[in-house]
């Protein structure tokens, strides 16, 4: 285990009704009279969550300015215009009522305005963030785990680039998680949701750093309480106590907890971001494109490990077969599950073309120069293999 900090200063208020919250939350943190309400399509102001919040607020004294329209694979161009919202109307608090795209855009917004130069050098590189305002959470989808994370990402649509920031800075100050309010979400949006809170947990799962029983057994239980209420939960929708499972789950899958003392990898999600910066793919259904494929391409880096997750996570017996037949069986049943969800497993499922794999590769490695992942480096050429993989029918 190597050494560690570990600091999640977001509160989560959890459970039946907690939106009514919001306005006295926001006090707590902020004297401000002025907040911008972050948020994607109309469906807030037709379920009346809209509603609920304004009146919240109001009893607090704060006034509403609204940003709307953000849509997945948030985009540069509204995180500027938020910020020149904020800049001209004094705003120095900034709330996110939607899933991680509503989030990310929230956070990114909140570095760019003390910021003198632009949001998207942080993007690159350039620049680190010293200064946010502070942003706080409704969630309406459980997914990105954005909530009480240190991860921003964000699509700038001058060449479709993918980039993320992270630091603890940005994290929320709070984050309210009613289940209720993701009731009426579409099952595809489940699925990938799913995926997503899975794949933020196996990206610390599979590591080269020993002795990590307990943050294993930690990501194990979190995957396996993931998956047996995954597929039940698309049943009954508005089932609030397997709702719940899904949703608490996918924020611990991504708030720091399970990467504790060891290295994580993330190959997996820089092939599949490139996918969604460049063809508008949602998330979740990249991931469970690539995920698989990359698994693939490395297990036998580290059979032992690969062995362990699918014994203990798929309940594949050791008698199964041999080593590399136990490590292809838990890959297998992986992508059975993501099946059942109504995710896609190849390119051809999601309706993607063929013809941009270099492309793609050479701009998750800037031109080759910087590899992906930790538990394997992954460099153009491994990238484009993982790719072909991908279009495979297993």
């Amino acid at each position: 285990m190597i050494n560690f900090e570990f600091s999640n200063t977001t509160e989560i208020v959890f459970g039946k009704g907690t939106q009514e919250q919001v306005g006295e939350k926001i006090r707590k943190y902020s004297d401000c009279n002025k907040v911008l309400v972050v948020y994607g399509s109309d469906r807030i102001k037709k379920n009346g969550l809209f509603d609920a919040v304004s009146s919240s607020l109001k009893q607090q004294k704060i006034d509403i300015l609204e940003l709307g329209g953000v849509k997945p694979n948030p985009r540069l161009s509204l995180v500027r215009r938020g910020i020149e919202i904020c800049r001209n109307e004094k705003i120095d608090f900034i709330l996110a009522i939607g899933g991680g795209s509503a989030i990310d855009t929230a956070k990114a917004i909140g570095v760019g305005v003390p910021y003198e130069g632009d949001v998207w050098d942080f993007y690159l590189g350039k620049d680190t963030p010293k200064k946010t305002l502070k942003t706080a959470v409704i969630c309406t989808i459980p997914a990105a785990g954005s909530e009480s994370s240190l991860s921003s990402v964000i699509t700038n649509e001058d060449g479709w680039y993918k980039k993320s920031i992270n630091l603890d800075l940005i994290r929320p100050v709070f984050a309210i998680i009613n289940p209720e309010l993701t009731f009426t979400l579409p099952a595809y949006q489940i699925g990938c949701g799913v995926v997503d809170m899975m794949t933020h947990i196996m990206e610390r799962y599979f590591t080269n750093t020993t002795h990590v029983d307990l943050t294993d057994r930690l990501c194990e239980a979190a995957l396996r309480s993931i998956i047996a209420n995954g597929e039940k939960t698309l049943k009954e929708p508005e089932n609030y106590d397997t709702r719940a499972e899904i949703v608490w789950a996918g924020t611990l899958a991504h708030n720091g907890l399970l990467n504790t003392g060891r290295v994580q990898d993330w190959a997996s999600h820089r092939i599949a971001l490139e996918m969604s910066g460049l063809y508008d793919i949602a998330h979740g259904a990249s991931l469970s494109i690539v995920y698989p494929a990359w698994m693939e391409y490395v297990y036998s880096h580290d059979k032992k490990r690969f062995m362990q997750f699918a014994v203990r996570v798929w309940d594949v017996d050791l008698a199964y077969g041999e080593e590399d037949e136990i490590c292809l069986e838990g890959i297998r049943r992986m992508r059975e599950f993501f099946k059942k969800l109504g995710m896609p497993l190849t390119f051809e499922d999601a309706g993607l073309p063929t013809d941009a794999f270099e492309e793609m590769a050479d701009k998750a490695t800037y031109g080759d120069t910087i590899p992906v992942g930790n538990f394997v480096k992954i460099g153009k050429s491994q990238m484009i293999d993982i790719y072909k993989l991908c279009t495979e029918r297993k």
